[in-house]
């Protein structure tokens, strides 16, 4: 008799979790996930795999996990993807794996917890020392990134796998991309982050930091250097509400408050150099996991946070875990409101004004109800107003080469089918991850999305570099020391 409900992950108290950056979910023991696996009906039409974007054996890693052969468990998820202890934690897989399982389907019952599951066995795996091994026979073949996050980091995976030599060129000093610069250490541990792409650079992937292509290397310099490129940029330019007041001290973009406490470490002042000073009231817009990870950082920092939301609660995009935590740590939602001006004094922020809101019979393109004004006004006091409402292709790059093209919306134009960027150049470029939106199948913005573009993308430039004939060198066999 498979057991209707999910087996809950442990998670930190949230009266103890809002005074710490500690990870909230406290993940499975090996009963737990076992117990859990059981769950799985075991479907001979397999629509949990049609739902995980890089097609992950589903059925065949929870089947091990339920006999409790971990390390089998393990072995069948990294065919398909080489970091399920990040995946497992940010992936959205109630609109996916999870969205797909016919356990769901059944009155009164959950889907099977497959997230959970896929963070239990890369934890396990990780605390056991245990890497997965691959046989490499080079290429003579060498593939430039540009970028290091989700998108970044599978491409290389799958290309070194390939035998080609791949260089991540990253930014920032450190890699991960908004895995470590976006997403707040309770929900991923920057170590998490490190020990995972360290698998990059065991299998011989070599990472230059501090590398701004279109500033400090040309894109012409990759051109030259490599057989391919692939652009993995990210879409890091913030956007902006358009009202009155934005230039107000005390008025930040969820880009740089979040990047101020997950990089430069500003929660710590003055142990680190960036100061941050939220004051007593916070005031956040948006309604994405931007706007809640915004939300719930602050909270942290010891102030009262209320996050301002234009629709009403089930029409936030943010994931369903991600606004239940927000409204048990005590962020108040503040529904059917708009900000339309922020208000100062000597050039800092002293209120924000809002409008009040209501919905519309009238849906928009996602099927939501469109708000519209009530002509209602208010304005409440906040020392800090952070703007979460989305991000934005940054044009550097574009700009900066000749070869890439961009739509209306500032994102690289992309072959829908095989991710290679338009181009009158003969240039072996292609793309993928927030910089193309969602071009490929109508999907993107979602780590697991970016990884699967990652994917898509190797393929296809494998089996280019593949047709110009290969120097089939020496075999390498990436053999890993287990507790290491």
């Amino acid at each position: 008799m498979v057991k209707p409900k999910r087996i809950v992950m442990p998670r930190q108290d949230p009266h103890y979790r809002i005074k710490n950056f500690n990870e909230v979910a406290l993940g499975y023991s090996a009963e737990q996930a076992m117990e859990e696996a059981s769950r799985c009906y075991g479907c001979k039409k397999s629509r949990c795999i049609e739902g995980c974007p890089v097609n992950v054996n589903i059925p065949e890693f929870v089947e091990h996990v339920k006999k409790g052969n971990f390390e089998d468990a393990y072995n069948v998820l990294t065919e398909s993807l080489l970091f399920p202890r990040i995946t497992g934690r940010v992936c959205p897989q109630e609109a996916q794996c999870e969205g797909s399982c016919v356990a769901g389907t059944k009155e009164g019952c959950d889907p099977l917890a497959i997230g959970n599951l896929e963070r239990f066995v890369g934890d396990w795996a990780a605390e056991k020392g245990i890497v997965s091994s691959y046989e490499i026979r080079e290429s003579g073949k060498s593939v430039a990134i540009i970028g290091s996050g989700p998108a970044g980091i599978t491409a290389a995976a799958d290309l070194r796998k390939k035998g080609h030599y791949v260089t991540l060129y990253e930014a920032l000093h450190v890699p991960g991309g908004v895995l470590v610069y976006g997403i707040p250490e309770f929900r991923m541990p920057k170590a998490i982050v490190r020990n995972e792409i360290h698998k990059l650079e065991r299998m011989g992937v070599k990472i230059k930091y501090n590398t701004l292509i279109g500033a400090t290397k040309s894109f012409d310099d990759l051109k030259e250097e490599n057989d391919a490129i692939f652009i993995a940029i990210g879409a890091g330019l913030p956007r902006f509400l358009g009202i009155p007041g934005e230039e107000l001290v005390g008025v930040y973009t969820a880009n740089e408050f979040l990047a101020r406490i997950n990089l430069m470490g500003a929660d710590k002042f003055p142990q680190y150099d960036t100061p941050i000073d939220v004051g007593e009231r916070v005031a956040v817009v948006g309604g994405g996991n931007v706007a809640m990870d915004s939300a719930r950082v602050a909270l942290r920092l010891g102030t009262k946070v209320d996050l301002y939301y234009r629709r009403t609660k089930e029409y936030m995009p943010a994931r369903n875990v991600e606004i239940h935590h927000a409204l048990e740590e005590g962020v108040r939602f503040k529904e059917l409101r708009s900000p339309i001006e922020l208000i100062g004094s000597k050039g800092e922020l002293m209120r924000v004004k809002y409008s009040v809101m209501k919905l519309s019979s009238k849906l928009d393109q996602s099927g939501r109800r469109i708000p519209v004004e009530t002509r209602r006004t208010y304005s409440s006091p906040y020392d800090t107003f952070i703007i979460a409402i989305g991000q934005s292709p940054n044009p550097l790059l574009p700009k900066k080469t000749r070869y890439l093209r961009t739509n209306e919306k500032g994102y690289v134009i992309v072959n829908p089918e095989t991710l290679r960027v338009a181009s009158d150049d003969d240039c072996l470029a292609f793309a993928g991850g927030d910089i193309i939106g969602d071009q490929y199948r109508g999907r993107g913005g979602t780590v697991i999305d970016a990884m699967s573009h990652g994917r898509i993308a190797a393929k296809n430039i494998d089996e280019l570099l593949s047709r110009t004939g290969w120097k089939m060198e020496k075999m390498v066999v990436a053999m890993h020391p287990r507790n290491v």
